[in-house]
C-alpha cells in the first residue's frame, strides 16, 4: 500500500512539474498576436504613395520651382491681393481656416476652400468634380471673378512676360516650346509643385506594419471603420474619389449646378480625410466649426446613425492620426523672380 502511495506521489509531483515548467513559444504573446484591426484596414486603405504622377505632365525639378513660386505670387491676381497661397495657405495645412474666402476685391465666394495637401490624388477637383486634374484646376481661380479675378489668359501671360526672372524660368521649365510662357505652361507648373504636396502620417507607419496606434487610436480605427465610414471614405486618401448625396443646409445643389442633371442634385466630392484634424471648418460651405462636429453630421446625414459622444471621440481620435508632418521648406515662401 506504502508503495502505491509513493508512486502515486511521485507521478502527482511529475504533473505538477510538467504544469509550472515554461512552455515552448506558441506566439501568443501580445507582441506577436496578429492584429486583427491592421489587417481589416488593409483591406480598405492603403499606404500614400511617394509621388503623384501625371504622364501628360512629367515633374523635374525646374517646372517645381517655377510652380511654387507662381503658387506663391499674388501678382496672379487683378489688385495683386491674393496668390494660390491666400486660400489654399501651406502653413495651416493647405486652407485658410475660413468657411468661404474672399477675393481679390474683397468679396467672399461660395465654397469652402479645400486643401490643396494630397489633392493631386484625387480623382477630380473642386466640390463639383468640374476639374479632372490639378493641372486644370489651377487655372481656374485665376480668371474667377469672385477670386483672383485676372480679365483673361492673355492679360496673365502678358503680366508674366514683363517679369525677366519669369521668362528664363519657363524657359527653363519648357525648354522644348519655342514660346514658354503660356498659361497652359502656367498651369502644368503649379501642377506639378501640387504633386509635390503629399502628406504621409503615423497611419501610413501604422499600415506599413509599425506598431506606432495606442489603443484608443486603435479602437477609434476600428469604431471608423465598423460605422460604416469607409463607405465614402477609404483608400489612400481617405476620400476625393466618390460623389455622394449631400443635403444638409439644402441652399448648395452641388454638381447639379455644373451638370443640370436631376441626378446629381446635391451631389458633392467626398473630402479627403488626410489631416482633416487641421483643415476645419467642415463641408463645402464650412457649416460644421469642429471636427467632432462634423463626424456626428456624417453620421446623422449621410450614415442615418445617432453616433455617441464616445463614437464620435473614438473616430476622431483616429482622424489625428492622418495629420502629416510638412516640412518646412515646403511651407516657407520663396523669392520670387523680378
Amino acid at each position: 500500500m506504502k508503495k502505491l502511495y509513493v508512486i502515486v506521489a511521485a507521478f502527482s509531483l511529475f504533473l505538477a512539474n510538467c504544469a509550472s515548467e515554461p512552455k515552448e513559444d506558441t506566439k501568443d504573446s501580445v507582441a506577436e498576436q496578429k492584429d486583427v484591426v491592421r489587417e481589416k484596414a488593409l483591406s480598405m486603405f492603403a499606404v500614400l504613395p511617394e509621388k503623384a504622377e501625371n504622364p501628360e505632365n512629367i515633374l523635374s525639378e525646374a517646372k517645381i520651382t517655377l510652380g511654387k513660386m507662381l503658387y506663391f505670387d499674388t501678382r496672379l491676381s487683378k489688385d495683386g491681393k491674393n496668390s494660390c497661397n491666400t486660400c489654399h495657405n501651406l502653413e495651416t495645412f493647405g486652407v485658410d481656416n475660413l468657411a468661404t474666402s474672399p477675393g481679390d476685391l474683397g468679396k467672399n465666394g461660395t465654397r469652402n476652400s479645400p486643401t490643396v495637401f494630397n489633392a493631386a490624388l484625387h480623382t477630380t477637383q473642386f466640390w463639383d468634380g468640374s476639374e479632372p486634374n490639378v493641372e486644370a484646376q489651377a487655372g481656374g481661380p485665376v480668371l474667377n471673378p469672385v477670386e483672383m479675378n485676372m480679365p483673361s489668359e492673355k492679360a496673365v501671360v502678358d503680366r508674366l512676360k514683363k517679369v525677366k526672372g519669369y521668362v528664363e524660368l519657363f524657359k527653363a521649365a519648357f525648354a522644348e516650346d519655342k514660346d514658354p510662357v503660356t498659361y497652359a505652361n502656367m498651369k502644368k507648373a503649379i501642377g506639378a509643385f501640387e504633386r509635390t504636396l503629399l502628406t504621409p502620417s503615423k497611419f501610413d507607419k501604422y499600415l506599413a506594419g509599425e506598431n506606432v496606434f495606442s489603443d484608443a487610436e486603435k479602437k477609434g480605427l476600428e469604431t471608423f471603420m465598423n460605422t460604416g465610414c469607409v463607405a465614402c471614405h477609404r483608400g489612400a486618401t481617405l476620400g476625393g474619389d466618390s460623389f455622394q448625396k449631400f443635403v444638409y443646409n439644402g441652399k448648395d445643389k452641388g454638381r447639379f449646378d455644373l451638370t443640370k442633371d436631376s441626378v446629381d442634385m446635391y451631389m458633392f466630392k467626398t473630402a479627403s480625410l488626410r489631416n482633416v484634424e487641421k483643415t476645419s471648418p467642415y463641408f463645402h460651405d464650412g457649416g460644421a466649426p469642429t471636427l467632432e462636429d462634423a463626424v456626428k453630421i456624417m453620421g446623422k446625414e449621410s450614415l442615418k446613425k445617432d453616433l455617441t459622444d464616445a463614437e464620435v471621440a473614438e473616430i476622431a481620435t483616429f482622424l489625428k492620426t492622418l495629420t502629416g508632418d510638412i516640412a518646412a521648406e515646403t511651407k516657407k515662401s520663396p523669392e520670387l523672380p523680378k
